[in-house]
């Protein structure tokens, strides 16, 4: 095994700003989570019309499409401290009106639908300067397991606690999980406001250089870069297959396993589970497999699980398999992002994580669409199916660059440091 790989196990130090970044992270993440499981519950009560209720979760999809690839490069133009934190406030905020707005009885659709364009719209600033700030905040050789850190504390706050907290929330009022995630917002700003500042590790921008172009600059840096042009087209088609997948699983689990709303949570909850686990096992699969071809495993084994689920007709069944989608769905969002962390030029890590992400996210809604199309025509076990026909095709994707070195690139002047087969 190659050294560099040996070395991206390290431990990150929960000091020098990391711990105060993770600590935000989770916290926002909770209150994220409170946030996104109290809008359907009050979604229902504003309106019967099913299409108006999937409006605002697709509308939540919208802003990274349209103003994605800005927000990288905005973040690769200022300080990412201080985007991350004036963002947070501003979230703050508007969580805060929303809920004020509850409280006096004047939600609407309209305005649940305005609320989730803005939040996301400024979470493209936010998701993309954390990407490019993270790499200043610890050691290169520790970005793996900083990630790894920070996704599953992430999905603790988010999947584990979070939601359960809800119920008791709403008992207190239905604007009081909202005002709680403006407080969590407000906390998470505080904590990265107060992380050390840090010279900016970027060029200065050559006269006459415009936003258009530095987006263009980000674009191709993507697509010059084998292994991360052939990670972005297997994360966009797994993008779509999950579309499929999240649209359609309370059918699966309600309608063809008949398991009811019980079912669906004992699914939701295996799957965030196996999320937690592979937080735990990635570090040892990559210091033996190496980060593409741990993907490469990750997106196999997918691949095989969706195939069960659409055959199997067992609760059980489902439930295991979706615990074992989640840890192998944890190493593959672990890997990609460390390695669009590892082989980013200097200065160029917001744009080139932009890009990364409006592809990736621009097929959600179309798998969404096409779930829904083949449950009505062939029945609610066939999205799994597709979903699985999505993961082969990433896969295929992925199977070239397995056979040429993957370089990573040096932090100060973007040039390669290192050729190293992963």
């Amino acid at each position: 095994m190659a050294t560099v790989e040996a070395l991206s196990m390290r431990a990150p130090s929960w000091r020098g700003g990391f711990g105060r970044l993770w600590s935000a992270a989770v916290l926002s993440s909770f209150g994220d989570a409170l946030r996104t499981a109290a809008l359907p519950l009050l979604a229902v009560t504003l309106t019967d019309d099913p299409l108006l209720i999937a409006s605002v979760t697709a509308c939540g999809y919208l802003p990274w499409i349209v103003f994605g690839l800005l927000g990288g490069a905005v973040a690769d133009r200022v300080d990412q401290r201080r985007a991350m934190w004036v963002v947070d406030a501003l979230r703050a905020l508007l969580v805060a009106a929303f809920a004020v707005a509850v409280a006096l009885g004047h939600a609407s659709i309209g305005l649940l639908i305005v609320l989730a364009v803005a939040l996301t719209t400024l979470q493209t600033l936010f998701d993309n300067a954390a990407t490019a700030l993270l790499p200043a905040l610890v050691d290169r050789d520790a970005l793996g397991s900083a990630n790894a850190r920070l996704m599953t504390g992430q999905r603790i706050a988010g999947g584990l606690l979070g939601g359960p907290v809800v119920p008791l929330l709403l008992a207190a009022g239905t604007a009081v999980p909202f005002a709680a995630d403006a407080v969590t917002f407000l906390l998470a700003a505080a904590l990265i406001a107060s992380l050390p500042a840090a010279e900016p590790d970027r060029k200065p921008r050559p006269a006459g250089s415009t936003i258009r172009r530095e987006i263009a600059e980000g674009l191709r840096t993507l697509w010059r870069d084998r292994a991360l042009r052939a990670l972005c087209a297997a994360t966009a088609l797994c993008n779509i297959g999950m579309g499929t997948q999240l649209a359609m699983l309370v059918v699966l689990v309600t309608d063809w396993l008949g398991a009811g709303p019980a079912g669906y949570a004992a699914a939701g909850t295996a799957f965030t589970l196996g999320s937690l686990a592979g937080g735990v096992v990635n570090g040892r699969l990559v210091t033996r497999l190496g980060r593409l071809r741990s993907v490469l495993l990750a997106g196999s084994v997918q691949t095989a699980l969706l195939i069960v689920m659409g055959t199997v007709r067992s609760l059980a069944v489902l439930v295991g398999a979706l615990a074992v989608f989640g840890l192998m769905g944890m190493v593959w969002n672990i890997n990609t992002t460390t390695l669009m962390q590892e082989r980013s030029p200097a200065g160029l890590l917001g744009r080139v994580s932009s890009a990364f992400r409006t592809l990736a996210f621009a097929g959600v809604p179309l798998g969404a669409l096409l779930g829904g199309a083949v449950a009505a025509a062939w029945g609610p076990n066939t999205p799994p199916l597709l979903t699985a026909a999505f993961f082969v095709l990433a896969v295929v994707a992925l199977i070239p660059v397995l056979t040429v070195n993957v370089s990573v690139v040096g932090p100060e002047d973007g040039e390669t440091t290192a050729d190293v087969p992963r």
